[in-house]
């Protein structure tokens, strides 16, 4: 079936017609099983997507299906790829928990926690054991390492059989971040549409415009350019900072969350889109340059100027090594929230603004 244009997508929706193109399997299928967990109609499954040991030792990864007793869409939703961005994978806690399977349209696929030696080791970014990064791996490899076997297998149970995806994430424990999402863009125009409206469905004001870099065999990529890769409509929402849980972060992913379920007509209720959007172009990085101690001197969320400085760098006695000094007028979308830093780490995020997309 082809995808409805955006205007016939609104024209249908007041006529109350399910405007997803759900995948056969889901469909059609009484039971839905991802990994070890297998949900019939109308009921909720926990269980685990299991990497098998190879070269290194094998990893559980949770994962929970919530099988509506009516049709509709696959969503998947996915956090902790980096295991200490706690505020994004409480959220999917929080919605695995909240979502009952009687008022949905359709099937959700939770990954709360794809990371859960880096959780448990308390260890931002790389993966502790094989040293990688989990996000980077994709679509993986079952003859790598541990992070290539993971994210060849959640490319096997998650992404080939989601409709649409979620990509959470947040400020891990170097990062004092300001909520924002990404809009990942193909140039396929039904697919860009989607992936568009889910994103300002979700209701996080201040968006970055990305381009999706398709993988290939020496080009691998994060789990939402694969997504995007495979056609499936898909954004990231970044909320949380510096590995704190407050629980205001968590409700913007919630809430977005549920926003975009409505929006696929998976729940019941009208969607809340963000009205007024701030477009963000790319993101410039703040490169750490040198090693030592650093000071901030701006906020997340604020707004700078091209060469304005937003921190500086001292010797290990307080005498000033280095400014760090933004590139680009924009909205700082995280800066540095530890005193390390070293010269191949970041310092800041810069967003300069964009006008609107057409």
């Amino acid at each position: 079936m082809k995808r409805p244009t955006l205007r016939c997508r609104a024209t249908l929706a007041l006529a109350g017609v399910w405007l997803g193109v759900a995948t056969a399997a889901a469909q059609d299928q009484t039971t839905f099983t991802v990994g070890t967990a297998r949900a019939a109609r109308g009921q909720k499954a926990f269980g685990a997507i299991e990497v098998p040991a190879a070269a290194d030792a094998g990893l559980s990864i949770p994962v929970a299906v919530i099988h509506g007793p009516r049709p509709g869409p696959v969503l998947a939703l996915v956090a902790g790829s980096h295991g200490t961005e706690y505020a994004s994978i409480l959220a999917v806690v929080r919605l695995i928990q909240s979502l009952e399977p009687a008022s949905i349209r359709g099937t959700v696929i939770a990954v709360p926690l794809v990371n859960p030696r880096s959780f448990h080791a308390i260890v931002p970014h790389p993966h502790p054991v094989d040293g990688r990064n989990m996000n980077r791996r994709y679509p993986g490899s079952a003859s790598g390492s541990q992070t290539d076997r993971a994210s060849a297998l959640i490319t096997r149970e998650v992404l080939a059989r989601a409709d649409y995806l979620i990509d959470f994430h947040g400020g891990d424990l170097d990062e004092s971040l300001y909520p924002f999402a990404y809009w990942p863009r193909t140039g396929r125009e039904a697919q860009d549409a989607a992936s568009r409206a889910m994103v300002l469905a979700f209701g996080i004001d201040h968006i970055v415009l990305s381009t999706v870099r398709p993988p290939d065999a020496s080009n691998l990529t994060s789990i939402s350019g694969a997504s995007s890769a495979r056609g499936t409509p898909t954004i990231i929402v970044e909320a949380g900072h510096a590995g704190t849980t407050e629980p205001d972060d968590i409700r913007v992913l919630v809430d977005g969350t549920a926003s975009v379920m409505r929006q696929l007509e998976m729940i019941d209720g009208r969607p809340a889109p963000i009205e007024r959007p701030v477009w963000i172009d790319r993101i410039e990085r703040v490169p750490g340059g040198t090693n030592g101690v650093f000071q901030p001197l701006v906020r997340r969320g604020q707004y700078v100027e091209a060469g304005m400085k937003v921190g500086m760098v001292t010797d290990y006695f307080g005498r000033k090594i280095a400014d760090a000094v933004s590139p680009v007028a924009g909205v700082v979308l995280f800066i540095r929230a530890v005193p390390s830093i070293a010269s191949d780490e970041t310092i800041a995020y810069i967003g300069p603004l964009a006008p609107p997309p057409r």
